[in-house]
C-alpha cells in the first residue's frame, strides 16, 4: 500500500507491516508502533541514501516488520562492493540512533516510556538484519562475498536457504512463545514472513544471474580494466554448466578442448554469453562458432 513520497521515493507499507501496527493499537501501544515504524523508516532510507551516492537508482522502499525493501537498479545486486556498502547502511544507521538515543538520555532528554523501546527497537533490528540470510542485509553481504568463490546464482541459493532456515526457527520460536504466554504473535509474523521472502528471492536467483550476464560488458566498458579467469571445457559441456562458473567482476576466457584433450580454441565470455542467450543452457560450447585460437 502506497501512504506517499518522500525525498523524490516512492513510499509503500507491506500489509504484514500494517498488520503489525494493527496489533499494537489494540494492545493500546500505538505509540510504539510508530516508534517502530520511524526506526525502520530511517533504516531504509540509510540504505537509500548509500546508493544514491553510489550511483545506483532507487525505485521505492516498503517497509517490512523486520526492516524493510529499497528497490534499487540493476547494477546493485551484480555489483558486490555496492551491495556490500548498501547493506551495510541500514544497520550502521541503527547503531547510530541507538547511540543518539543514549545521549539523550544521558543529558535528561528521555521519555521512561518510548525511551527504552526506541533502544530496543534499533538494536533488534540491527541485530535481526546482520543474519547472514537473504534478504537480510546481513544476507547480501554474505552473497556478495560469496559470490566471488561459487558464482553469484550458487551464492544467492545459499543466503536464501539460511533465510528459509532461519524463519523456520523463527517461526517455531515464536509459536512456542505464544503457546506459553511469554511472546505475541509478532514474532511468529515476523517468521513467517522471512521464509516468504527468502523463497522469493531464491526464486529470482536465475533472473538475478541473467542480469549478472548482460551486465558484464558494461563493467569491462566502465571500469577498462578488469581481472581475467581461464576456465578449461569439454567440448560437449553445455553452456549452461559452463556459465555457472562465471563470477562477478572477472572477464573468463574459455579454453575448448576436444574429447582427445586437443585445445579447439579459446571462447572470450561475450561470445559464450551470447550463445547462451541465442540457443539456449543445453547447447554444447564447443559448436560456438569462431573461438580465437
Amino acid at each position: 500500500m502506497k501512504i506517499g513520497r518522500l525525498f523524490g521515493i516512492n513510499l509503500y507499507l507491506n500489509p504484514f507491516f500494517l498488520a503489525l501496527l494493527g496489533l499494537f493499537f489494540v494492545a493500546g501501544i500505538l505509540d510504539k508502533g510508530l516508534t517502530a515504524f520511524g526506526v525502520v523508516l530511517v533504516h531504509e532510507f540509510a540504505h537509500a541514501a548509500v546508493a544514491r551516492r553510489l550511483g545506483v537508482t532507487v525505485a521505492d522502499v516498503e517497509l517490512l516488520p523486520f526492516g524493510g525493501v529499497t528497490r534499487m537498479g540493476g547494477d546493485m545486486a551484480v555489483n558486490p562492493r555496492k551491495e556490500i556498502c548498501i547493506a551495510a547502511a541500514g544497520p550502521a544507521a541503527n547503531l547510530a540512533l541507538f547511540l543518539a538515543g543514549m545521549a539523550c538520555r544521558n543529558h535528561g532528554l528521555w521519555d521512561d516510556a518510548l525511551g527504552p523501546f526506541f533502544l530496543q527497537c534499533n538494536m533488534v533490528i540491527a541485530a535481526f538484519n546482520v543474519l547472514p540470510a537473504l534478504p537480510l542485509d546481513g544476507g547480501r553481504v554474505y552473497r556478495a562475498c560469496l559470490a566471488g568463490k561459487i558464482g553469484l546464482k550458487s551464492a544467492t541459493y545459499r543466503a536464501a536457504g539460511l533465510g528459509q532456515a532461519w524463519a523456520v526457527i523463527i517461526i517455531l520460536a515464536g509459536a512456542g512463545g505464544l503457546a506459553l504466554g511469554w511472546a505475541g504473535v509478532d514474532i511468529l509474523v515476523t517468521g513467517l514472513f522471512l521464509f516468504y521472502a527468502a523463497t522469493r528471492e531464491r526464486a529470482a536467483a536465475p533472473y538475478l544471474f541473467i542480469r549478472h550476464m548482460m551486465q558484464k560488458k558494461d563493467d569491462l566498458l566502465e571500469e577498462g580494466v578488469i581481472p581475467a579467469v581461464i576456465l578449461v571445457a569439454r567440448e560437449d559441456a553445455p553452456l549452461g554448466e559452463v556459465v555457472r562458473h562465471f563470477m562477478p567482476r572477472r572477464f573468463h576466457f574459455v579454453a575448448v578442448f576436444s574429447e582427445k584433450l586437443e585445445l579447439k580454441g579459446v571462447l572470450p565470455e561475450d561470445k559464450v554469453v551470447d550463445g547462451l542467450f541465442a540457443f539456449g543452457l543445453d547447447y554444447p560450447v564447443g559448436r560456438i562458432g569462431g573461438p580465437a585460437g
